[in-house]
């Protein structure tokens, strides 16, 4: 298919590349949390009952993403911090079957995974949900969960090394037959792979590198890289240099990012709201985390040290704290900034994302980013 073609098929039956100029997903309600590190009182669980529920909802407000995360242990603290996890393959292709037009991602380790294997699901998945499905691609930042696996935590760079031949294997088990790759990291005779997956020339991928070599891999490989914000400002300069390197490689990379939505009525019930969660914090479990990403990961090493609080309300998210007006200050800030995407995660994910429904979305639709939805 014609690089033309291929944008204009993209457009049309893809949810990531509709009219939407703010795209929106749902983020990390497959891990007890969420992305919450707190005591905080709240309705969410990580059942699969409960994920339906809130999968159903996001799929009926037009919402275009839902978004695992990708976890196998817990990080410790008082809330035993995501240690009740369901696994993304098997619950991305139950969320495909309990909803109709949003996409459905899976977020897949590449030291964990046989890229011939993930191809394959991958692929099964997308046909299952009829072209709905997205592989969101990490390189292995938690080394006790690599560990678990028997393997070795390489250097940083060299995972990305890894995952760069992981990605070609998979881009081939999606496109090719019969092919053959032999590699430093990987090896595979007579690749076969049937179905092919629906989306053309494969599902949608997605990465969250930060780092140097991390936004090097997403302009050269990926859909989408989920950028973390630091401040608005910082956006902007993310989203040009990523847009820069993918134009190195003649290609585009959209640049998404992750928030934490905390959003009522009033400025000072927003407030309390989100102080509450902070005061029940479970700071043990958010040390662990900084601890671990300070060491074995570079999207964070500059300004680990400032962003205890967003650890603890959010996973490091860009926090949309305040009115609804506010909040959708907070976005089309961003949006004017170049980023297409915002996957969302709340204390209550349940009852707020309905909240975000009634309130927030008709005044991202009145400001031009996003159109209405009738499901």
């Amino acid at each position: 298919m014609k690089t033309d073609d291929l944008a204009q098929w993209r457009i049309d039956n893809v949810p990531a590349y509709n009219r939407n100029k703010m795209k929106l997903g749902v983020f990390a309600t497959n891990v007890s949390n969420g992305t919450t590190m707190t005591e905080a009182p709240t309705s969410f669980v990580s059942t699969y009952d409960h994920n339906v529920e809130i999968a159903k909802l996001a799929d009926s407000l037009g919402f275009e993403l839902l978004v695992p995360v990708g976890r196998w242990k817990h990080f410790g603290g008082s809330t035993t911090f995501n240690g009740n996890n369901i696994e993304v393959f098997t619950w991305a292709t139950a969320m495909a079957c309990n909803t109709t037009n949003i996409m459905v991602c899976a977020t897949s380790h590449t030291p964990t995974a046989h890229p011939l294997f993930a191809a394959k699901q991958a692929a099964s998945i997308d046909n299952i949900s009829k072209g709905r499905f997205g592989l969101n691609i990490v390189c292995g930042w938690f080394k006790p969960e690599i560990e678990m696996f028997g393997k070795e935590q390489l250097p940083h760079g060299e995972r990305y090394q890894m995952a760069d031949e992981w990605v070609t294997c998979v881009k081939r088990a999606w496109t090719e037959q019969d092919f053959t790759h032999t590699g430093k990291y990987y090896s595979i005779k007579d690749g076969y792979l049937s179905p092919k997956p629906i989306q053309q020339p494969g599902p949608i991928l997605l990465n969250a590198g930060n780092s140097e070599d991390g936004r090097e891999f997403s302009a050269k490989e990926m859909d989408f890289n989920f950028i973390t914000i630091t401040t608005a400002d910082d956006a902007k300069k993310l989203v040009k240099d990523i847009s820069k390197r993918a134009a190195s490689y003649k290609r585009e990379c959209g640049v998404m990012s992750q928030a934490f939505v905390c959003c009522r009525d009033t400025e000072e019930e927003a407030k309390e709201a989100y102080d509450a969660i902070l005061k029940e914090g479970d700071w043990e479990a958010a040390k662990n985390v900084m601890d671990l990403l300070g060491i074995e990961s570079s999207s964070f090493n500059s300004t680990i040290n400032e962003f205890s609080e967003r650890f603890v309300a959010g996973w490091g998210g860009y926090p949309l704290v305040g009115t609804p007006e506010q909040v959708v200050e907070k976005i089309k800030e961003l949006s004017d900034f170049g980023v297409e995407g915002l996957i969302l995660s709340w204390l209550d994910f349940r009852q707020e994302l309905q909240y975000f429904g009634e309130k927030v979305l008709p005044l991202l639709e009145q400001e031009g980013l996003r159109f209405s939805f009738n499901g």
